[in-house]
Protein backbone atom coordinates (compact mmCIF):
# COMPACT_ATOMS: atom_id res chain seq x y z
CA UNK A 1 0.00 0.00 0.00
CA UNK A 2 2.88 2.33 -0.62
CA UNK A 3 0.74 4.45 -2.89
CA UNK A 4 -1.73 5.32 -0.14
CA UNK A 5 -1.33 8.21 2.29
CA UNK A 6 -1.34 7.58 6.01
CA UNK A 7 -4.87 7.76 7.39
CA UNK A 8 -5.53 10.59 9.89
CA UNK A 9 -4.62 9.65 13.45
CA UNK A 10 -7.91 11.02 14.80
CA UNK A 11 -9.98 8.80 12.50
CA UNK A 12 -12.57 6.63 14.27
CA UNK A 13 -11.47 2.94 14.34
CA UNK A 14 -14.56 1.81 12.41
CA UNK A 15 -14.07 4.48 9.74
CA UNK A 16 -10.39 3.54 9.55
CA UNK A 17 -11.29 -0.14 9.10
CA UNK A 18 -13.68 0.79 6.28
CA UNK A 19 -11.13 3.00 4.48
CA UNK A 20 -8.51 0.23 4.70
CA UNK A 21 -11.04 -2.26 3.32
CA UNK A 22 -11.75 0.00 0.34
CA UNK A 23 -8.01 0.29 -0.31
CA UNK A 24 -7.62 -3.50 -0.29
CA UNK A 25 -10.51 -3.88 -2.72
CA UNK A 26 -8.97 -1.36 -5.13
CA UNK A 27 -5.53 -2.95 -4.79
CA UNK A 28 -6.83 -6.46 -5.45
CA UNK A 29 -8.60 -5.24 -8.59
CA UNK A 30 -5.39 -3.59 -9.80
CA UNK A 31 -7.22 -0.35 -10.61
CA UNK A 32 -5.92 3.20 -10.57
CA UNK A 33 -8.05 6.04 -9.23
CA UNK A 34 -8.86 7.20 -12.75
CA UNK A 35 -10.25 3.79 -13.66
CA UNK A 36 -12.21 3.59 -10.41
CA UNK A 37 -13.73 7.01 -11.12
CA UNK A 38 -14.63 6.14 -14.73
CA UNK A 39 -16.24 2.83 -13.85
CA UNK A 40 -18.18 3.90 -10.75
CA UNK A 41 -19.38 7.31 -11.91
CA UNK A 42 -17.85 9.10 -8.91
CA UNK A 43 -15.09 11.65 -9.49
CA UNK A 44 -11.41 10.94 -8.94
CA UNK A 45 -11.32 13.74 -6.34
CA UNK A 46 -14.13 12.08 -4.40
CA UNK A 47 -12.39 8.71 -4.43
CA UNK A 48 -9.16 10.29 -3.20
CA UNK A 49 -11.07 11.63 -0.21
CA UNK A 50 -12.90 8.34 0.39
CA UNK A 51 -9.69 6.33 0.34
CA UNK A 52 -7.74 8.85 2.43
CA UNK A 53 -10.39 8.84 5.16
CA UNK A 54 -11.23 12.52 4.64
CA UNK A 55 -14.79 11.80 3.50
CA UNK A 56 -17.07 8.80 4.01
CA UNK A 57 -18.03 7.16 0.74
CA UNK A 58 -21.82 7.09 0.16
CA UNK A 59 -23.56 3.75 -0.10
CA UNK A 60 -24.01 4.15 -3.84
CA UNK A 61 -20.25 4.53 -4.34
CA UNK A 62 -19.60 1.45 -2.22
CA UNK A 63 -22.07 -0.65 -4.23
CA UNK A 64 -20.63 0.66 -7.51
CA UNK A 65 -17.08 -0.21 -6.39
CA UNK A 66 -18.19 -3.71 -5.42
CA UNK A 67 -19.74 -4.15 -8.85
CA UNK A 68 -16.72 -3.05 -10.87
CA UNK A 69 -14.25 -5.06 -8.75
CA UNK A 70 -16.31 -8.24 -8.46
CA UNK A 71 -16.56 -7.89 -4.66
CA UNK A 72 -19.59 -9.03 -2.67
CA UNK A 73 -21.50 -5.80 -2.08
CA UNK A 74 -23.13 -7.16 1.09
CA UNK A 75 -19.73 -7.47 2.76
CA UNK A 76 -18.75 -3.90 1.91
CA UNK A 77 -22.14 -2.49 2.88
CA UNK A 78 -21.99 -4.22 6.28
CA UNK A 79 -18.70 -2.52 7.15
CA UNK A 80 -19.93 0.76 5.61
CA UNK A 81 -23.02 0.75 7.86
CA UNK A 82 -20.87 0.66 11.00
CA UNK A 83 -18.53 3.28 9.57
CA UNK A 84 -21.42 5.60 8.67
CA UNK A 85 -22.79 5.39 12.22
CA UNK A 86 -19.38 6.24 13.67
CA UNK A 87 -18.82 9.02 11.11
CA UNK A 88 -22.16 10.69 11.88
CA UNK A 89 -21.54 10.43 15.62
CA UNK A 90 -18.14 12.10 15.25
CA UNK A 91 -19.61 14.82 13.04
CA UNK A 92 -22.36 15.62 15.56
CA UNK A 93 -19.77 15.79 18.32
CA UNK A 94 -17.69 18.19 16.25
CA UNK A 95 -20.72 20.38 15.50
CA UNK A 96 -21.52 20.59 19.22
CA UNK A 97 -17.93 21.61 19.93
CA UNK A 98 -18.12 24.34 17.29
CA UNK A 99 -21.43 25.58 18.70
CA UNK A 100 -19.98 25.68 22.22
CA UNK A 101 -16.98 27.66 20.95
CA UNK A 102 -19.28 30.16 19.27
CA UNK A 103 -21.20 30.65 22.49
CA UNK A 104 -17.99 31.25 24.42
CA UNK A 105 -16.79 33.78 21.85
CA UNK A 106 -20.16 35.53 21.85
CA UNK A 107 -20.12 35.89 25.62
CA UNK A 108 -16.59 37.24 25.56
CA UNK A 109 -17.37 39.78 22.81
CA UNK A 110 -18.45 43.38 23.61
CA UNK A 111 -22.12 43.33 24.47
CA UNK A 112 -21.97 39.69 25.59
CA UNK A 113 -22.43 38.56 29.14
CA UNK A 114 -18.64 38.87 29.71
CA UNK A 115 -17.03 38.58 33.13
CA UNK A 116 -19.05 39.37 36.26
CA UNK A 117 -19.11 43.08 37.27
CA UNK A 118 -17.14 44.43 40.23
CA UNK A 119 -19.00 44.74 43.53
CA UNK A 120 -21.17 47.84 43.66
CA UNK A 121 -19.57 48.92 46.96
CA UNK A 122 -16.13 49.50 45.48
CA UNK A 123 -15.24 53.01 44.45
CA UNK A 124 -14.02 51.84 41.06
CA UNK A 125 -17.20 49.86 40.49
CA UNK A 126 -19.35 52.84 41.43
CA UNK A 127 -17.43 55.13 39.10
CA UNK A 128 -17.66 52.70 36.23
CA UNK A 129 -21.35 52.16 36.86
CA UNK A 130 -22.03 55.93 36.61
CA UNK A 131 -20.02 56.16 33.34
CA UNK A 132 -21.76 53.05 31.91
CA UNK A 133 -25.37 54.02 32.62
CA UNK A 134 -25.57 56.72 29.95
CA UNK A 135 -24.38 54.45 27.07
CA UNK A 136 -26.72 51.69 28.25
CA UNK A 137 -29.71 54.02 28.30
CA UNK A 138 -28.77 55.30 24.86
CA UNK A 139 -28.45 51.74 23.56
CA UNK A 140 -31.86 50.82 24.98
CA UNK A 141 -33.39 53.79 23.18
CA UNK A 142 -31.77 52.85 19.90
CA UNK A 143 -32.95 49.25 20.20
CA UNK A 144 -36.48 50.43 20.89
CA UNK A 145 -36.49 52.55 17.75
CA UNK A 146 -35.17 49.63 15.68
CA UNK A 147 -37.86 47.30 17.06
CA UNK A 148 -40.57 49.77 16.09
CA UNK A 149 -39.07 50.21 12.63
CA UNK A 150 -38.87 46.46 12.01
CA UNK A 151 -42.43 45.98 13.20
CA UNK A 152 -43.67 48.66 10.85
CA UNK A 153 -41.76 47.12 7.94
CA UNK A 154 -43.16 43.64 8.60
CA UNK A 155 -46.70 45.01 8.86
CA UNK A 156 -46.27 46.87 5.59
CA UNK A 157 -44.75 43.78 3.96
CA UNK A 158 -47.79 41.72 4.94
CA UNK A 159 -50.26 44.30 3.55
CA UNK A 160 -48.58 45.27 0.28
CA UNK A 161 -49.87 43.22 -2.69
CA UNK A 162 -47.29 41.19 -4.61
CA UNK A 163 -45.28 40.17 -1.56
CA UNK A 164 -46.19 36.55 -1.01
CA UNK A 165 -45.10 33.69 1.20
CA UNK A 166 -46.06 30.05 1.40
CA UNK A 167 -48.47 28.60 3.93
CA UNK A 168 -45.76 28.20 6.54
CA UNK A 169 -44.77 31.86 6.29
CA UNK A 170 -41.46 31.00 4.60
CA UNK A 171 -40.43 32.75 1.40
CA UNK A 172 -40.79 30.90 -1.89
CA UNK A 173 -37.81 28.83 -3.13
CA UNK A 174 -36.93 31.51 -5.65
CA UNK A 175 -36.82 34.09 -2.87
CA UNK A 176 -34.45 31.90 -0.88
CA UNK A 177 -31.97 31.66 -3.75
CA UNK A 178 -28.74 33.30 -2.70
CA UNK A 179 -27.23 35.77 -5.17
CA UNK A 180 -23.74 34.71 -4.07
CA UNK A 181 -23.15 31.03 -4.85
CA UNK A 182 -19.92 29.07 -4.34
CA UNK A 183 -17.52 29.03 -7.30
CA UNK A 184 -18.71 26.67 -10.02
CA UNK A 185 -22.27 26.41 -8.68
CA UNK A 186 -24.70 27.81 -11.24
CA UNK A 187 -28.09 27.53 -9.54
CA UNK A 188 -29.91 27.25 -6.24
CA UNK A 189 -33.47 26.51 -5.13
CA UNK A 190 -36.15 26.75 -7.80
CA UNK A 191 -33.54 27.74 -10.37
CA UNK A 192 -32.15 24.17 -10.24
CA UNK A 193 -35.41 22.37 -11.07
CA UNK A 194 -35.09 20.48 -14.33
CA UNK A 195 -31.32 20.99 -14.57
CA UNK A 196 -28.41 18.55 -14.53
CA UNK A 197 -26.61 18.31 -11.17
CA UNK A 198 -23.17 17.74 -12.74
CA UNK A 199 -23.37 20.59 -15.25
CA UNK A 200 -24.61 23.10 -12.67
CA UNK A 201 -21.93 22.23 -10.11
CA UNK A 202 -24.45 20.86 -7.62
CA UNK A 203 -22.88 17.38 -7.54
CA UNK A 204 -20.00 18.48 -5.31
CA UNK A 205 -18.39 16.64 -2.41
CA UNK A 206 -21.06 17.90 0.01
CA UNK A 207 -23.81 15.90 -1.72
CA UNK A 208 -25.41 13.25 0.49
CA UNK A 209 -27.55 10.18 -0.11
CA UNK A 210 -30.82 11.04 1.59
CA UNK A 211 -32.32 7.56 1.10
CA UNK A 212 -31.70 4.44 -0.93
CA UNK A 213 -33.22 1.09 -1.84
CA UNK A 214 -32.06 -2.10 -3.55
CA UNK A 215 -34.15 -3.07 -6.57
CA UNK A 216 -33.03 -6.37 -8.06
CA UNK A 217 -29.34 -5.97 -8.95
CA UNK A 218 -29.60 -2.16 -8.93
CA UNK A 219 -29.53 0.50 -6.22
CA UNK A 220 -31.78 3.55 -6.44
CA UNK A 221 -31.00 6.66 -4.38
CA UNK A 222 -32.23 10.14 -3.57
CA UNK A 223 -29.20 12.42 -3.89
CA UNK A 224 -29.37 15.82 -2.17
CA UNK A 225 -27.27 18.96 -2.48
CA UNK A 226 -27.57 21.26 0.50
CA UNK A 227 -25.62 23.90 -1.42
CA UNK A 228 -28.19 23.99 -4.22
CA UNK A 229 -31.25 23.03 -2.17
CA UNK A 230 -32.23 20.37 -4.70
CA UNK A 231 -32.62 16.59 -4.95
CA UNK A 232 -32.37 14.12 -7.81
CA UNK A 233 -32.64 10.39 -8.37
CA UNK A 234 -29.77 8.07 -9.26
CA UNK A 235 -29.63 4.41 -10.21
CA UNK A 236 -26.45 2.32 -10.17
CA UNK A 237 -25.81 -1.27 -11.22
CA UNK A 238 -28.39 -0.79 -13.96
CA UNK A 239 -28.69 -1.98 -17.57
CA UNK A 240 -30.13 -0.38 -20.73
CA UNK A 241 -33.87 0.08 -20.37
CA UNK A 242 -33.80 0.65 -16.60
CA UNK A 243 -35.54 3.86 -15.54
CA UNK A 244 -35.13 6.03 -12.43
CA UNK A 245 -37.65 8.66 -11.32
CA UNK A 246 -37.60 11.24 -8.55
CA UNK A 247 -40.73 12.92 -7.20
CA UNK A 248 -41.35 15.83 -4.86
CA UNK A 249 -45.07 16.31 -4.37
CA UNK A 250 -46.58 16.34 -7.85
CA UNK A 251 -43.30 17.20 -9.59
CA UNK A 252 -41.46 14.32 -11.28
CA UNK A 253 -38.21 13.99 -13.23
CA UNK A 254 -36.97 10.89 -15.08
CA UNK A 255 -33.63 9.39 -16.13
CA UNK A 256 -33.03 6.30 -18.30
CA UNK A 257 -30.14 3.96 -19.09
CA UNK A 258 -29.87 4.07 -22.87
CA UNK A 259 -26.27 3.38 -23.90
CA UNK A 260 -24.75 -0.08 -24.09
CA UNK A 261 -22.42 -0.66 -21.16
CA UNK A 262 -23.88 2.18 -19.08
CA UNK A 263 -24.73 1.26 -15.48
CA UNK A 264 -25.55 4.63 -13.90
CA UNK A 265 -28.29 7.14 -14.68
CA UNK A 266 -29.46 10.36 -13.06
CA UNK A 267 -32.64 12.40 -13.18
CA UNK A 268 -32.70 16.19 -13.47
CA UNK A 269 -33.01 18.03 -10.15
CA UNK A 270 -36.07 19.21 -8.24
CA UNK A 271 -35.82 22.06 -5.74
CA UNK A 272 -36.67 20.95 -2.19
CA UNK A 273 -35.56 22.22 1.22
CA UNK A 274 -36.16 18.91 3.02
CA UNK A 275 -34.65 15.86 1.25
CA UNK A 276 -37.07 13.66 3.18
CA UNK A 277 -39.84 14.92 0.88
CA UNK A 278 -38.11 13.46 -2.19
CA UNK A 279 -38.66 9.85 -3.29
CA UNK A 280 -36.75 7.95 -5.96
CA UNK A 281 -38.16 4.90 -7.76
CA UNK A 282 -36.63 2.43 -10.21
CA UNK A 283 -38.43 0.47 -12.92
CA UNK A 284 -36.07 -2.13 -14.36
CA UNK A 285 -36.22 -3.59 -17.83
CA UNK A 286 -36.64 -6.98 -16.12
CA UNK A 287 -39.93 -5.80 -14.62
CA UNK A 288 -38.65 -5.31 -11.05
CA UNK A 289 -39.75 -2.10 -9.33
CA UNK A 290 -38.97 -0.38 -6.07
CA UNK A 291 -38.75 2.98 -4.32
CA UNK A 292 -36.80 4.61 -1.52
CA UNK A 293 -38.47 5.22 1.81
Amino acid sequence: MARWRDLPDELDPQVREFAELLRRVVDRAGLGLGAVADRTGYSRTSWEKYLDGRLLAPRGAVVALAEVTGTASADLVTVWTSAERAWNTARLRQERTVDDSRIVRARAAPGGSGPPPRPAGSAEGAGRGARARRPVLYLVAVVGVLVLAVGAFLLTDALVPGRTADASGSPSPSARTSPSLPPGVLCAGAGCTGKDAERTGCADDLVTTASSAVVGPAVVEVRYSRTCGAAWGRITGAVPGDVVRVTVGSHEETGTITGTGETIAYTPMIAVSDPGRAKACAVLASGAQGCTG
